[in-house]
């Protein structure tokens, strides 16, 4: 999906008041959560590329936390199919 603030998708199903926004970063995807009920959340929170957030989950793993690591949240396969997508809308 496409708003005025770019190509995002639901990455809580059951959620539509929270948005992942992605994008072509320079060297990879980037990412950037939007909520409806916490609008600083954009402000706060710059574009965040996929390999910071790979490495997150890692230390989130290796300090052997609960539950599951923020990676969740964040879908690299939708991004490349949205951003891809995007751009093949774009050429027609």
């Amino acid at each position: 999906m496409n708003d005025n603030l770019g190509l995002f998708y639901y990455p809580v199903l059951h959620n539509r008041k929270v948005r992942m926004y992605v994008r072509p970063g320079i060297e990879e995807i980037e990412f950037r959560m939007w909520d409806q009920d916490d609008k600083s959340l954009w402000e706060e929170h710059g574009w965040v590329p996929w390999s910071a957030i790979q490495q997150a989950a890692e230390l989130y793993r290796s300090e052997k936390r609960q539950g599951l690591p923020p990676l969740h949240m964040y879908d690299i396969e939708i991004a490349k199919r949205l951003i891809r997508d995007f751009v093949a809308d774009d050429l027609n």
